[in-house]
């Protein structure tokens, strides 16, 4: 893992003016880095701004301000079109509900096929076709699919073709947006696999937003925890569930069902509420753990929970 980091977000910040008086602090100062290769999973409640950060980095928001680097080039600003370019072709986004982002009234093959067309990445239509087969084919689906309508898919198939639209342009970095909340159980074990398969394939690197825990743990390399905004900590998996620091993330892994339900049965869940917790997010800084673990606290916090 070595090296420059293929992405690295620097105190992002995502503030939405709601009105005179009243800012939505979404994302308040976030910093993190991808390496290619690798999975980074984003994990946290619903509204800690999670998907506000993948929708930043990709730039279907305009950051309020920090500093977004994608292979050494800053893209946090203004674009040119070389910028545009790189942005719109080696980072890509897989979205939350397949059905919602796939246009009803194409066919696959042409939904699969628009990066392609908008780039002008073929030199013949016969190009054209074969590069959706090609990629068809890698992500599960036979190639008399090309020709249907995205209603005539089941749930899963519609996230493969999704998934199929986002490979297609060779990207460096994929952005998946909680890409297996709205699928059956099995479906998503199917989906994920299909992920790291492809990434052991072609070297691509993953931003993984989810809630579910189980199947971050069993996809990412390392994992941030994200709530209110804020990073409260980071780290390698193995850092994250075997030795988590921060109160919040704590809380975060009690949740977290066992199958055996001898084990279930004594299981006790740790409750977090951040207005009596007497923490600060916004007092509090990065504390280096370890090489690869970190804490936001202040230094009367971290030694508190690290002394507990």
């Amino acid at each position: 893992m070595a090296g420059t980091p293929l992405l690295q977000v620097t105190e992002l910040k995502q503030h939405f003016r709601m009105s005179s008086k009243y800012t939505v602090k979404a994302v308040d100062g976030v910093s993190f880095e991808i390496r290619t290769g690798e999975t980074y999973g984003l994990v946290g409640e619903s509204g800690s701004g999670k998907s506000t950060i993948g929708r930043s980095i990709i730039r279907l928001y305009e950051p309020t301000s920090g500093e977004i680097t994608f292979e050494g080039t800053d893209i946090s600003g203004n674009l040119n079109r070389k910028e545009l370019r790189l942005l719109r072709t080696k980072m890509q986004m897989i979205f939350q509900d397949p059905m919602a982002c796939l246009n009803p009234r194409k066919k696959v093959i042409d939904i699969i096929a628009q990066g392609l067309d908008i780039h002008k990445l073929y030199s013949s239509k016969q190009e054209r076709t074969e590069k959706v087969y090609r990629i068809l084919d890698k992500v599960g689906l036979s190639r008399e699919h090309a020709n249907r309508y995205p209603h005539q898919f089941s749930g899963g198939q519609r996230q493969r073709i999704g998934i199929a639209r986002a490979l297609i342009m060779e990207p460096r970095l994929i952005i998946a947006d909680e890409a297996i909340s709205a699928l059956d159980v099995s479906i998503q074990a199917q989906v994920v696999n299909l992920l790291k398969d492809i990434q052991e394939e072609t070297g691509i690197a993953l931003l993984f937003i989810a809630h579910d825990l189980s199947m971050v743990k069993y996809i990412s390399d390392r994992i941030g925890v994200l709530h209110l905004g804020h990073m409260v900590e980071t780290g390698t998996t193995q850092d994250i569930f075997d030795n988590p620091i921060h109160p919040y993330t704590k809380s975060l892994l009690s949740a977290i069902p066992h199958a055996n339900p001898v084990k279930e049965k004594s299981r006790v869940a740790i409750a977090y509420d951040y207005a009596t917790s007497g923490i600060d997010y916004g007092k509090g800084v990065q504390h280096q753990v370890s090489d690869t673990h970190s804490v936001l606290a202040t230094e009367e916090e971290l030694q508190a929970w690290t002394a507990g």
